[in-house]
C-alpha cells in the first residue's frame, strides 16, 4: 500500500510505502495506560479502586475516560478482572461499558456502582 504525503507549496509529494504484511494483534486498549496501571499494582501490590485510578489520571495528566477505557477493555478482553466489594467476579460486556459513556464522556460520578476493586488476571 502506498501513502502520498500532499507537499506543502514549494515542496516535492513524499510517497511512503506501507507494507500490508504485517500479522501482529494491535490490542484495543492503550498499552500505555496499561504499562502505568500494571506497574501501579505491582508496585503497591494490592488491586486497584475508582480512586486509585483517578489519581494516576490526575498525576500524570491522562484524561479519565480514556483511563476507564483502557481499564474496561482490558477486563472485556480478559487480561483484567473486576470484582464486587464481596469478592466475586463481575464480567462486563462492552454494550454496557458504551452506555456509561453514551452521555459524552466518562467522569468519576459515572462510576458510582463500579464500588469494588480491579487487578490483572496474571
Amino acid at each position: 500500500m502506498k501513502i502520498r504525503y500532499f507537499p506543502v507549496q514549494g515542496e516535492e509529494a513524499i510517497v511512503v510505502n506501507v507494507s500490508t504484511d504485517f500479522e501482529e494483534e494491535i490490542p484495543r486498549w492503550d498499552v500505555a495506560i496499561e504499562a502505568l496501571i500494571r506497574e501501579e499494582f505491582q508496585k503497591h501490590r494490592h488491586s486497584l479502586r475508582i480512586e486509585d485510578f483517578y489519581r494516576l489520571a490526575q498525576q500524570f495528566a491522562i484524561r479519565f475516560d480514556d483511563m476507564m477505557a483502557t481499564v474496561f477493555e482490558l477486563v472485556i478482553n480478559g487480561k483484567w478482572v473486576y470484582m464486587e466489594d464481596e469478592g466475586s467476579v463481575r464480567h462486563l460486556r462492552r454494550e454496557e461499558v458504551s452506555l456509561l459513556s453514551a452521555q459524552g464522556r466518562l467522569q468519576k460520578e459515572d462510576m458510582k456502582k463500579f464500588t469494588g476493586f480491579w487487578r490483572p488476571v496474571h
